[in-house]
């Protein structure tokens, strides 16, 4: 395989957790609320999903696991801001500190065991055509799944009953509670889809891309997921387009150098924080597509009124 194929496949599996989280965090805003929790919510995932994997044996059993953990962090966040009403920000940068030490905590005993992880699986013909069959074809399941939850995403918010309800519900839930839908039934459901889909991410790490357990080992995954949200203009396929770029960012640290460039580790190793932040400030810049694009009343609690 040729250094450029080998760099597309790599960067493919370093796009896919950011994928899942971004995926539930774009879920849960267009919904109205904001959950800056998504970094705890990963790592919760990924000790989790490693522990459970290194117990029983079952990868299935375990990534199951993993997002049952990440909905239960979510559920959470959920009953404080949508029954209590705390501070959405507030509860968010909470539930990442709390998803930090608590999964250091559980993990203490599983650091450095080694896992076998997710085995690739090649998809019939297609994965024996040239160049194009080794870069797209032969990942694990949860490449694949990736890509089909960003289209069923799709789908969803654009083109059933349901997804446009979730929108309206965001956009001005005052209105959505006066035709009589749950505003916040709806807006549970989104968080602890979200919530899911954070776990699912953090279990591909521990799981599939470094199939071991790190204490933080997401290492600022979940705020990349963020960003990218806000970078895709709240729309499921050009946040993919935006995993993968940034997931290509990533891998350069680990390829650069062996092109014969002569660059510091560490600045490598910086630039995809470095990305993340250009992105964001490129994209503050134009306040009017931001606020036409992002869900009127994304942060804000809800007061039903009889």
């Amino acid at each position: 395989m040729d250094p450029i194929s080998a760099i597309m496949i790599s960067m493919i599996s370093a796009a896919t957790p950011l994928i899942f989280a971004a995926l539930g965090e774009l879920i849960t805003e267009r919904s109205g609320v904001l959950n800056l929790g998504v970094e705890g919510m990963m790592l919760m995932g990924a000790v989790v999903g490693f522990v459970s994997a290194v117990l029983t044996g079952n990868l299935l059993f375990a990534t199951l696991l993993a997002m049952a953990a990440g909905m239960l962090m979510a559920l959470l966040f959920g009953f404080l801001v949508l029954t209590l009403l705390s501070n959405q920000v507030a509860t968010g940068l909470a539930l990442t500190i709390f998803g930090v030490g608590l999964s250091a905590l559980i993990g203490q005993n599983f650091v450095g065991i080694p896992l076998a992880g997710l085995a690739d699986y090649s998809i019939p013909f297609f994965s024996d055509l040239p160049i194009v069959g080794a870069i797209l074809f032969r990942h694990d399941l949860l490449v694949y799944f990736a890509v089909f939850m960003v289209i069923a995403v799709t789908f969803f918010l654009f083109k059933t009953r349901a997804g446009l309800i979730l929108r309206a519900v965001g956009d001005n839930h005052d209105a959505a509670h006066a035709l009589g839908h749950p505003v916040v039934k709806i807006r549970y459901m989104a968080v602890m889809f979200g919530g899911a889909m954070a776990g699912l991410g953090g279990a591909y790490l521990s799981l599939a891309y470094t199939p071991l357990w790190v204490e933080n080992m997401t290492a600022g995954r979940g705020w990349i997921a963020l960003s990218l949200v806000v970078f895709a203009s709240w729309r499921p396929l050009r946040l993919a387009l935006g995993a993968y770029l940034f997931g290509g960012v990533s891998i350069a640290q680990l390829h650069v150098q062996s092109f014969g460039i002569d660059i510091a580790s560490q600045f490598l190793s910086m630039l995809p924080y470095l990305a993340t932040i250009l992105v964001l400030v490129i994209i503050s810049r134009d306040q009017i597509k931001i606020r036409m694009n992002a869900p009127a009343t994304i942060g804000k609690s809800f007061h039903p009124t009889l």
